[in-house]
């Protein structure tokens, strides 16, 4: 039995991976951390042209009809250039909304916009994972109210999908909503504050008796966020032992050093089950349905702690070069604590899989 990628998966990630490699440089991350317009457009047409934001979209749609674990390899190598883009939202979380809430028209209309990059929707689902004490979204009839702080890739969005307090999905369009921009550690993707006041709102039909579309998504996004920390980690990671290799000290290359040594070999044995671990959970998505749940909380928990120490540890391997520009260590270092909280810290997703396996 192999339990590799398959020949078509090292493709993909080959593509992808080479793409990025020349339009997500540090200057054009650099670039875009500076701008007030994270995304950077000919990063986000290229990633349009390889088929990217289709990913999950069926065939019938336009889309390339793949799974999670290849999502999951595209969130990884991502991660692994900070690419200034968005793509939990819109490639990942919305198009299994509309799948599995939408109606046949809401599908009809969005999916074949989402698959061709003529459409992105970002998506607002924090007040479903942890309350706040001001208010959530209350809907009444087609209209919602309230605030939904932390959406995803909603800024210049064509369209928003907003969960209210009992899980119920809505399409909603920006212009009939107030969005701020909010400012994160990591400037190389967008979040928003978004307030609603009656605005005219579109229900997923499907979400209407059914948690399932929105919990799915969540899944799904913790998935995303996990594999994009994974490929922010080992591009620190590589880093900090190419850096090793090359700093001298006392006429001797630090690496030489046994302290230096244990760094870098303990960031590699905390890291490389990770990679398991999250292909795992992408896996389950679809191929393990009962497991699901589970492995999409602790691959979220468990990246972000980990994550978390090689960003650290990294940093510390780089000594006071570390903290500065010139090597822009700290984009992969914000990027990580960016993902440990969004859709939930790894205290909340560890708790959700406790309750999930029956132990609370």
């Amino acid at each position: 039995m192999d339990f590799a990628l398959s020949e078509e998966q090292r493709m993909l990630v080959q593509s992808v991976s080479g793409f990025l490699r020349s339009a997500s440089s540090l200057e054009v991350v650099r670039a875009a951390a500076a701008s007030e317009e994270p995304c950077d457009t000919a990063l986000t047409q290229g990633l349009v042209e390889l088929g990217i934001p289709g990913l999950l979209i069926e065939e019938d749609f336009g889309g390339v009809g793949l799974g999670m674990l290849e999502a999951a390899l595209v969130a990884e190598a991502l991660g692994a250039t900070a690419a200034p883009c968005g793509f939990t939202a819109s490639a990942v979380m919305a198009p299994l909304m509309l799948r599995l809430g939408g109606s046949d028209a809401q599908r009809g209309e969005w999916l074949p916009l989402l698959a061709t990059g003529a459409a992105t929707i970002g998506v607002g689902v924090t007040e479903r994972i942890g309350r706040r004490d001001s208010r959530g979204i209350s809907a009444s009839g087609d209209r919602l109210s309230g605030s939904a702080m932390f959406v995803l890739d909603g800024l210049d969005a064509t369209a928003l999908i907003i969960a209210d307090d009992t899980g119920r999905l809505y399409l909603v369009e920006p212009g009939e909503v107030q969005q701020t921009r909010l400012q994160s550690i990591d400037r190389t993707r967008s979040l928003s504050r978004v307030e609603l006041s009656g605005a005219p709102a579109h229900l997923l039909p499907g979400s209407a008796n059914s948690q399932e579309p929105l919990k799915t998504a969540i899944d799904a996004g913790r998935i995303a966020l996990a594999a994009d920390t994974l490929g922010a980690a080992q591009k620190m990671l590589d880093d900090a032992v190419s850096y090793a290799k090359e700093r001298r000290q006392f006429n001797r290359v630090i690496g030489s050093f046994q302290a230096v040594k244990h760094m870098c070999a303990e960031m590699a044995a905390e890291l490389e089950p990770c990679r398991s671990l999250v292909w795992y959970a992408a896996h389950a998505m679809s191929m393990a349905p009962d497991e699901a749940r589970a492995m999409a909380c602790h691959a979220k928990a468990h990246l972000g702690e980990v994550g978390r120490f090689v960003a650290r540890t990294s940093t510390e391997v780089h000594g006071g070069m570390g903290m500065t520009d010139l090597l822009g260590l700290h984009y992969w270092f914000k990027r990580i604590g960016l993902n440990r909280q969004l859709l939930g810290s790894p205290e909340l997703v560890r708790e959700e899989a406790a309750a999930v396996q029956g132990w609370i």
